[in-house]
């Protein structure tokens, strides 16, 4: 059965991820469009450097061609905001990325954007699900007779809009000024064009690494991790490089590295954007994110007068509170995030513009930074363990956690519990722990904060314990 998760629907190339049922997908999406009346716009189809992404794409243009529904095809790999920017942009209903992300070069998948290029919401999944299950023979036609009829276009320049809307977003004068060295790790991914030229329109001198398109991304994993970014930092510090800049395969997550050699992570990010957009840009407003992200985002927002908003785990809940709240900026602790005033999704082409204008504005180094708020609003340690397990002892964890209700012993008061998504225990010093099921992989996912890492290992031992895991 085919199901969509947090950030689509992946699977195992050769397995699941197999010529059928990607037509399947296809033809479920067509049926989607139909059921809704939305089948008088273009759906644009986007594609990663991964195995099979270009004839998976090709698979689904056939099958929405054959429809009825004219497929705008991209003529080169592309990120997966660019695909959203353009549903946006263009008033379309629907796209399509062929990626698995920053899953392991093994999987590939599906994502789905609706109307103004948002995440399809669960609702939008769950039906398209059911109308998958419903499809008994899926009807497709050849790929290039459809572009010779007119069915299929490729689009020419689709990469323009995107990169212009980024720099009139970014103040490229003042990144022109600093005059930054930059080392771009591109992970082999999709997001090299656009950083790119963007990048250069600004005068930076950008060299690049792991620019060739491979399909098993230099053997390791194509998300931009303290574990995965060891080359960059060798070579950031042996280069003398300002910073390091790292996206995953799919455009939509960001890594840096200081010149130190230091990692900072999605949620140091998070923190040093968000507070250089209010403090030096003077903007206002709240900031989103999702249960598993850092806290230090809500001491922020509270020193300046303004409200930090918690959601479940999956950006389409980030973009859907941003736009209610009218906040600045939302992300998440994997790495994703967007500002205010761009597209509805993650986009690592645009958060690395900014955090390149922060640098350049700021005089300061992204260690420098960091350090500064750690000054004002404390220490902020997270630890992460990811664990798999049988699958045979999924439903004994979930009857335990979700029916049961058991907590481990921590030792300390806790302030409330949290069932929202995964199981979030916060107390009473601020510090937290939160365990979940992952919506990508097979895998049980356990992150906790506090203000040092012995007492967050302590979180997340307890419930490795509790588990028997």
């Amino acid at each position: 059965m085919i199901k969509f998760g947090t950030g689509g629907w992946r699977a195992v190339i050769g397995s699941d991820f197999i010529e059928s049922n990607i037509r399947r997908v296809a033809a479920g999406v067509l049926a989607l469009a139909r059921k809704e009346n939305k089948t008088e716009t273009p759906i644009i189809i986007g594609y990663d450097r991964r195995f099979l992404s270009v004839d998976a794409a090709k698979w689904v243009a056939e099958v929405l061609a054959e429809g009825g529904i004219e497929v705008w095809f991209l003529n080169r790999s592309a990120p997966t905001p660019l695909v959203m920017h353009t549903v946006k942009d263009k008033g379309l209903h629907y796209g399509i990325e062929i990626t698995a992300s920053h899953n392991p070069a093994n999987y590939n998948g599906i994502k789905l954007f609706t109307d103004e290029g948002r995440d399809a919401d669960v609702e939008t999944t769950s039906l398209l699900e059911e109308l998958i299950e419903e499809i008994d023979a899926v009807e497709y036609c050849d790929f290039d007779t459809a572009v010779n009829d007119g069915k299929i276009i490729y689009l020419r320049n689709p990469f323009n809009k995107f990169i212009d809307d980024i720099i009139d977003l970014i103040d490229v004068n003042a990144i022109r000024e600093r005059g930054p060295r930059v080392l771009f790790d591109t992970m082999h991914g999709s997001g090299t064009y656009p950083l790119q030229v963007i990048l250069h329109t600004a005068r930076c001198t950008v060299d690049t690494i792991n620019l060739n398109k491979d399909a098993y991304f230099g053997g390791g994993m194509p998300a931009p991790t303290e574990q995965t970014l060891g080359l960059l930092k060798d070579m950031v510090i042996k280069g003398g490089y300002d910073f390091g800049i790292a996206m995953d395969g799919d455009g939509d997550r960001l890594g840096i590295i200081d010149r130190t050699g230091r990692y900072i992570d999605a949620n140091e990010i998070l923190c040093v954007l968000y507070y250089y957009l209010i403090k030096y840009k003077g903007w206002k407003g709240a900031v989103v994110r999702n249960l598993a992200t850092t806290h230090m985002l809500d001491r922020i927002a509270e020193s300046f007068g303004e409200k930090c908003y918690e959601v479940p785990v999956g950006f389409k809940y980030i973009s859907a509170k941003i736009d209610e709240a009218d906040a600045v900026l939302g992300g998440e602790s994997s790495g994703g995030l967007t500002v205010r005033g761009h597209i509805h999704g993650k986009d690592s082409v645009y958060a690395a513009s900014l955090f390149t204008e922060m640098v350049s504005v700021t005089g300061k180094s992204p260690a420098e930074l960091v350090d500064k708020l750690e000054e004002i609003y404390g220490k902020h340690v997270m630890v992460e363990d990811n664990l798999r397990f049988a699958a045979e002892k999924k439903a004994e964890i979930m009857k335990l956690i979700y029916e049961d209700k058991a907590l481990p012993d921590f030792e300390k008061e806790v302030v409330r519990v949290n069932y929202e998504d995964g199981c979030k225990v916060y107390f009473a010093d601020d510090s937290f722990v939160i365990c979940r099921f992952s919506g990508t992989e097979p895998l049980l996912r356990i992150f906790a904060e506090s203000s040092n890492e012995e007492t967050a290992e302590g979180y997340i031992k307890a419930f490795k314990t509790m588990l028997s895991i």
